[in-house]
């Protein structure tokens, strides 16, 4: 089992190539979204997420590659990951193996951590500061 998980506001190509990567890492992918709630706690601004924890979930679980999506409320998904305890934990190139939530966890029953390199410029912030600076 593969997991790895975000907020996934403003869906985008970014967003596609990790769950690919993550999916092509095991024989299941299990997603973590953070509840708006959850989001709101994340410090990425107050007018965030854009977009609804429902659509949110829908959106990223319409992926052939997604075989499951799970909301969290919390700001992490440590009881997520001690509920599953993947065999692999996967997040993007923003992150390193030591800074990963739950990478102890994993570890300690034999998994491991993957990092998959970010696409340059996508991201939800970068299209926010486009869509600000053409208005």
């Amino acid at each position: 089992m593969v997991f790895t998980n975000g907020v996934f506001d403003l869906f985008h190509a970014g967003h596609v190539a990790l769950l690919e990567q993550a999916a092509a890492l095991g024989t299941v992918l299990v997603v973590g979204i953070n509840t708006d709630a959850s989001v709101r706690t994340l410090g990425k601004g107050r007018e965030r997420p854009l977009v609804c924890e429902d659509d949110r979930a829908r959106v990223v679980a319409a992926l052939g590659c997604v075989d499951c999506v799970v909301l969290f409320d919390e700001p992490t998904p440590m009881a997520l990951l001690e509920a599953l305890v993947p065999d692999v934990l996967v997040k993007g190139g923003d992150y390193t193996p030591d800074t990963v939530v739950g990478a102890d966890l994993v570890r300690r029953n034999g998994g491991r951590v993957e990092i998959i390199p970010v696409l340059p410029d996508r991201s939800t912030t970068r299209i926010l500061e486009r869509l600000r600076a053409s208005s």
